[in-house]
């Protein structure tokens, strides 16, 4: 109604000015067509010389260029997630954050790299940053873990900003892994503590009188086995916010690429142009109808929130992670009384849905009908689990019998499932192809993947789409 009203009074104004009716009906819709905003010349010409400036300088200085979008959006995960994506498709490195290097903003060591600012980092507070870096730029780099704490004012940088530290890799050079640093905190941050209350009353210890007083700091690291991939990572996120050396999905790309339609920084390409919404410069944006096709989908569940609506019925929402982008899939309560088991955080979920573009939140989502584990889309779309038995490679102990035994033994655990047992046998001088009987369809679950990985070798084990 109200562009209705302003059609009218736009066509008034035109005609009054001795402007064709036709010409005025022509450019009224074209200003309709883009979300009813027209862009004038002087702010078309200040949105075309910033956006030659920036193209410029990302096609010229990519890694300054990113570290300083990085940098202004630091505090908006989403943002970094998908920037940080954009440097990995334009060779950009993005490293860990580094105590003896990092400063408070992302930075660029060099043209081809951007280094994560501490200031990123949750918990830890810019008071305590501040107090570290200063320290560092004045007396030199921290040498290792007591280093550290030594140099460090325990009442800014207490054991929640050290921990902080070393589950975002900050601290990795100060000792020989992540889980060690850990391990040795406690004794580190009691000696340092020793060591400030005895210079404050003047007193030495028994190191003092060394050239080099903390020569004995390495006494002091409790060397233990590293954390896991999946442990690494998963205090990454804690303190990042994200996953930097790695991505709990980055396992399955290979495998989702077999039956999901794109990665979600592609999902824009799946909505029609015309039903996205208005989605810039201030314009009135349309909301569209809705895109019904169903597209499957998959991403890492990390979060996930339930509401009521005036009707009491409820709606579940949940933020998917893909590495390349998040995007927030909606449940309906039939949906979620249906599938939620299937939903588990930190965990990738499969998702066939509708997609649409969201005005009011500005981002695109999807109605979910459907929601699978990584099981059971494996037990949905997967034509079978295919093992090749190559003798000619294998143990010369082995025989026929074994080979089967061992093969026996680990599917044993995963029978009942619906998932076939494909198997190509090599004899040596014959290749045989041949599927188990449906007695032997097992549950494809990682876990069986993994022991099946450690008895034949992972480059003998297909699921098959």
């Amino acid at each position: 109604e109200v562009m209705a009203e302003q059609r009218e009074l736009f066509m008034q104004g035109a005609v009054a000015r001795d402007v064709d009716a036709k010409l005025a009906t022509h450019i009224f819709d074209l200003m309709e067509k883009f979300a009813g905003y027209g862009f004038n010349k002087s702010h078309s010409a200040a949105y075309a010389l910033l956006s030659y400036q920036t193209a410029w300088l990302k096609a010229h200085y990519p890694a300054e260029f990113m570290a300083a979008v990085l940098s202004a959006d630091m505090d908006n995960t989403d943002k970094v997630v998908a920037l940080i994506e954009d440097c990995h498709q334009q060779g950009v490195k993005v490293l860990p954050p580094d105590i003896n290097r990092s400063i408070y903003q992302f930075s660029v060591p060099d043209e081809k790299s951007v280094l994560y600012g501490l200031g990123a980092l949750k918990g830890v507070g810019e008071a305590a940053l501040d107090g570290i870096i200063s320290e560092r730029e004045a007396n030199g780099e921290f040498t290792d873990l007591y280093d550290f704490c030594r140099r460090s004012d325990t009442r800014k940088v207490n054991r929640r900003v050290m921990e902080a530290l070393m589950k975002s890799g900050a601290m990795d050079s100060l000792g020989p892994n992540r889980a060690s640093l850990i391990a040795s905190l406690s004794n580190a941050v009691q000696l340092a503590e020793q060591n400030q209350k005895n210079a404050s009353v003047g007193q030495d210890d028994m190191f003092g009188s060394s050239d080099e007083p903390d020569a004995h700091a390495s006494v002091h690291i409790v060397e233990v086995e590293d954390w896991d991939d999946e442990t690494r990572l998963s205090n990454e996120k804690e303190t990042l916010g994200l996953y930097l050396t790695g991505h709990p999905i980055s396992r399955y790309e290979t495998e989702l690429r077999r039956f999901t339609e794109c990665r979600f920084s592609k999902v824009p390409d799946l909505v029609p142009e015309g039903e996205r919404g208005g989605q810039g410069g201030g314009g009135f944006a349309r909301y569209g109808k809705k895109n019904k096709k169903q597209y499957c989908l998959a991403g890492l569940l990390i979060g996930m929130r339930v509401r009521r609506t005036k009707t009491g019925s409820k709606i579940v929402t949940g933020v998917l992670d893909d590495r390349t982008a998040r995007v927030e899939v909606v449940l309906y309560e039939d949906v979620y009384q249906q599938y939620s088991n299937s939903l588990v955080k930190d965990k990738v979920c499969v998702v066939v849905g509708s997609v649409s573009y969201d005005d009011f939140n500005a981002a695109y989502s999807i109605n979910a009908s459907k929601i699978y584990t990584m099981t059971q889309a494996r037990e949905q779309f997967a034509r079978g689990l295919q093992i090749k038995l190559d003798r000619s490679k294998a143990n010369g102990s082995w025989s026929d019998a074994n080979i089967m035994q061992q093969l026996s033994e680990v599917l044993q655990t995963y029978r009942e499932g619906n998932c076939p047992i494909n198997i190509e046998y090599n004899s040596g001088s014959d290749i045989s192809q041949f599927v188990l009987g449906e007695e032997w369809n097992v549950v494809p679950s990682d876990e069986l993947l993994t022991r099946l990985d450690k008895v034949f070798g992972s480059e003998h084990i297909e699921i098959m789409y």
